[in-house]
């Protein structure tokens, strides 16, 4: 039976079957609907609440996590009880012990996998673009990480992350959208559309000082036939990302925060991480989001000027989405076969501190 992958994010949770060229065949949102009673309605009757499992990239409901990865593993995976796989997960930056722990138990403990393996995100996106050095920018639902990899192990001194992500960029363009549209009625899934279609980078700050004044409204019918006008409202949500003072951050922009990443690694791996700058998460693939980052990289005062990797042409589309789950698909090609991962057998011996020994 071939691994499965697992990458758990925020937003989106992307699992399958590893197959290092392909898309992650299962793409879902990460939450789970419970039933809950109410006391204060009648009868204490059943109403549905929306539970997020994952936060800001960590798990802090293990509970719904449980139900969430036994509805994929069991329902769409197509694992069969007592014939259960191999398993790998992404980790994101600065996953705590306790995590890790928690997970490697809940995986055999409750669903019995026959080996496991983690990896991190930043050195399992870097993997499938083809480099063990370089430097990632993911940019997820709930934070941005920057995380400089040298010779596949993340340089954790060096590491940041900013807790802002897509999550508030949603909430920023909702904001943006009442001010200039106060009777429109929207909800979270319309303005989640909105900003896929509509949020932009301009190619820099003076182009978006400009934007105000030349900007053209541009009328959008929402689903339930409300009409909502849009101006400068999606450039002022990409603009957040290179300054996010616009969301009440004390914070440099992101470029910056690249720079002086990798000016506290040792100088002799500058040039290699920050000319295999990669960006990533779905975020990241916004209109506009590239040009502006590598013209802001052209003009950093740094000695070696940040650019950013090409995915293969043999890669699926959309590699920033899915690049830590292609990532750890093409590493449980290596570790399983290898009998690199943690075993049922060095579970039981060691317990979930197996983790630390086995997964780096």
């Amino acid at each position: 039976m071939e691994a499965v992958v697992v990458d758990a994010g925020s937003k989106l949770l992307k699992a399958g079957i590893a197959a290092p060229d392909q898309a992650p065949p299962l793409v879902m949102p990460s939450k789970m609907k419970l039933d809950v009673e109410d006391q204060e309605l009648a009868d204490g009757a059943v109403v549905e609440e929306v539970v997020h499992p994952v936060v800001r990239g960590f798990v802090k409901d293990w509970d719904a996590m449980e139900d969430l990865l036994n509805y994929v593993l069991y329902r769409d995976i197509g694992w069969e009880i007592g014939d259960e796989g191999q398993i790998l997960f992404t980790e994101p930056l600065f996953t705590p012990k306790t995590l890790r722990e928690q997970l490697v138990q809940l995986m055999f403990e409750k669903f019995n996998v026959s080996g496991f393996y983690a990896s991190e995100q930043a050195v399992l996106s870097l993997y499938a673009v083809g480099r063990i050095s370089g430097c990632t920018v993911d940019i997820g639902h709930g934070k941005i990480d920057i995380a400089p990899v040298c010779e596949g192990a993340v340089q954790h001194i060096a590491s940041k992350r900013l807790e802002i992500g897509g999550v508030d960029l949603t909430n920023l363009f909702a904001q943006e959208l009442k001010k200039s549209n106060p009777s429109v009625n929207l909800d979270v899934a319309d303005v989640e559309l909105l900003k896929e279609q509509y949020a932009c980078c301009t190619e820099d700050y003076l182009t978006f000082e400009g934007i105000e004044s030349s900007c053209q409204p541009e009328k959008h019918t929402l689903p339930d036939g409300q009409v909502i006008t849009i101006e400068k409202e999606g450039y002022i949500v990409g603009e957040a990302l290179f300054q996010p003072r616009i969301l009440g951050l004390e914070d440099y922009g992101i470029v910056h925060q690249l720079v002086t990443s990798v000016s506290n690694v040792s100088s002799e791996y500058h040039r290699q991480l920050l000319e295999n700058t990669m960006l990533c998460g779905g975020t990241s693939s916004m209109t506009g989001f590239e040009d502006r980052f590598q013209r802001e990289a052209n003009l950093s005062t740094s000695a070696i000027c940040p650019s950013l990797v090409k995915p293969p042409e043999y890669m699926p589309e959309n590699l920033a989405r899915y690049s830590a789950w292609l990532g750890g698909a093409i590493l449980a090609k290596v570790v399983f076969p290898q009998n690199q991962h943690v075993t049922k057998g060095e579970y039981d011996e060691t317990g979930p501190s197996i983790v630390h020994k086995k997964c780096f």
